[in-house]
């Protein structure tokens, strides 16, 4: 299965955080990393009132069950210092599924993720890796989807 992987960090050495997460991530016996966007750097979404985010999106392929794939992801996140106390607060790392072959409605998981096609950053990072991927949902490209958040 091929999934996109949205990588971002807003404390702490930023750049590290995402190295490091990318590193835990290619070094999992199932996934294999395909490629990475550029990282940019971006306003917070949310709580605004916290430092600038680094972001990226990943390409990966493995065969983990999309269960596994998160349990795997928020496992890293927690080796990289992540704390959950507030809702769209500063992190060291935040690893998000945001899309994949498969559509996935569960109560701790949904793909594609419920919020990329109002996030420019997302698929800004989208764009540069996949732009004629269709979002199973709305039967857009990404490059469309882009295109209409520009507006």
């Amino acid at each position: 299965m091929r999934y996109f992987l949205g990588l971002g960090s807003n404390i702490g050495e930023r750049e590290n955080y995402l190295e490091s997460a990318k590193e835990y991530l290619k070094n999992h016996p199932q996934i294999q990393l395909i490629r990475s966007s550029s990282t940019i750097t971006t306003k917070p979404y949310g709580v605004t009132d916290q430092p600038d985010f680094l972001n990226c999106v990943i390409e990966i392929s493995t065969k983990l069950p999309a269960q596994d794939l998160l349990a795997f992801c928020l496992e890293t996140e927690a080796k990289l210092g992540r704390v959950r106390t507030l809702r769209w607060g500063p992190r060291t790392i935040d690893i998000d599924i945001i899309l994949g072959e498969d559509i996935i409605n569960a109560e701790n998981l949904t793909i594609p993720h419920p919020e990329m096609h109002k996030r420019e950053f997302v698929l800004r990072s989208l764009v540069e890796l996949c732009p004629d991927c269709i979002h199973p949902i709305f039967n857009k490209t990404i490059n469309e989807l882009y295109l209409e958040i520009k507006e």
